[in-house]
């Protein structure tokens, strides 16, 4: 099946040559958007030369994707769809039978790690040794070894359960932690306990670790905030890797401040980049990483894999894999 692949995602040179080698035993051609980034975060932006692609592989902007019907399958290349969630933008795929899939699977594992790393360091407080060692290097022995804490056997509190949810449980298996997920709509499928958000005061103040995992939606933008961050246990720690838009940063600042919220790390703030004058910068049990908790050196290569096989898929008529429409 001879197709026309149009993107708008600028890859490493290794990558990019797997993508045209595979598109060339595909019998498909590229055609690459003068409106490319390296970056799956870069505001999609019209581009004319995709009315004549059957595949989107990349950030299209969804109006475009609309209006073209020659369009059989748009690819995603991030794990977040939001500008997509929309009950127009869904009607009209369904309508003329367009398929979407996203990168889940591709992100799923480092978004995971990463957030098992900054569960270890806050109980480990490796934090406080790396400004010691920086600053003024104090042999805290004795004071160490009392404050430092275990993860093994912590209640970890996940908000949303998808794929970073199911593979950060896969992670906390080994610590004996107690994981529970809360889910609009528990399935019973889920491996861990699951309860609905009508149960969230009560498991938030049983978390010692509650993890934002929910999709930016009207539904969830600033869901994290001063009520929630007062049911949790005093001093227990929160993260978000999911998107800075659910989190209402004013009120993590003063549940910080007043030590309600014991530390937190965040991933992704609002806006991005966060201004270098932004209070969260400089609050001492507040860690910072720039919207990196999803990347990894094969990350590019992963992703290209990841799309040949559904390629291959498509072409032979079989399901493929992260579909959301």
């Amino acid at each position: 099946m001879s197709l026309t692949v149009w993107t708008n995602r600028t890859l490493q040179p290794g990558p990019r040559a797997l993508l045209l080698e595979g598109l060339a035993a595909a019998g498909c051609r590229l055609v690459q958007s003068a409106i490319s980034s390296r970056s799956g975060l870069a505001k999609s932006e019209p581009d004319p030369a995709l009315a004549g692609a059957d595949l989107a592989c990349g950030q299209p902007d969804p109006g475009e994707v609309m209006k073209n019907p020659r369009l059989k399958w748009v690819a995603l290349l991030t794990a977040g769809y939001t500008h997509y969630d929309r009950d127009d933008f869904r009607a009209a795929m369904k309508q003329r039978d367009t398929i979407m899939t996203n990168m889940s699977s591709v992100f799923s594992n480092p978004c995971a790690e990463h957030l098992l790393a900054q569960m270890l360091a806050f109980t480990r407080e490796l934090p406080k040794y790396i400004f010691n060692q920086a600053g003024p290097r104090a042999w805290n022995h004795l004071e160490g070894r009392d404050s430092i804490e275990l993860l093994t056997g912590k209640t970890v509190v996940l908000l949303g359960y998808g794929a970073i949810g199911k593979r950060l449980a896969e992670l906390l298996a080994p610590f004996r932690c107690r994981v529970i997920a809360v889910r609009r709509t528990p399935r019973g499928d889920e491996g861990v306990e699951t309860v609905t958000g009508t149960e969230l005061p009560r498991v938030l103040a049983l978390a010692d670790h509650v993890v934002n995992l929910l999709p930016d939606s009207p539904a969830t933008r600033q869901f994290c905030n001063a009520a929630r961050f007062a049911q949790m246990k005093h001093g227990a720690c929160f993260y978000n890797i999911s998107r800075g838009t659910i989190v209402q940063q004013d009120d993590l600042l003063a549940a910080l401040q007043t030590g309600q919220v014991g530390a937190a790390y965040l991933d992704t703030l609002e806006p991005e980049p966060l201004p270098p004058a932004h209070p969260l910068w400089t609050t001492p049990n507040c860690h910072i990483t720039p919207h990196v908790g999803g990347g990894h050196k094969e990350q590019d290569e992963n992703i290209v894999r990841h799309f040949l096989g559904n390629l291959g898929r498509f072409q032979r008529g079989e399901a493929l894999v992260d579909r959301i429409i």
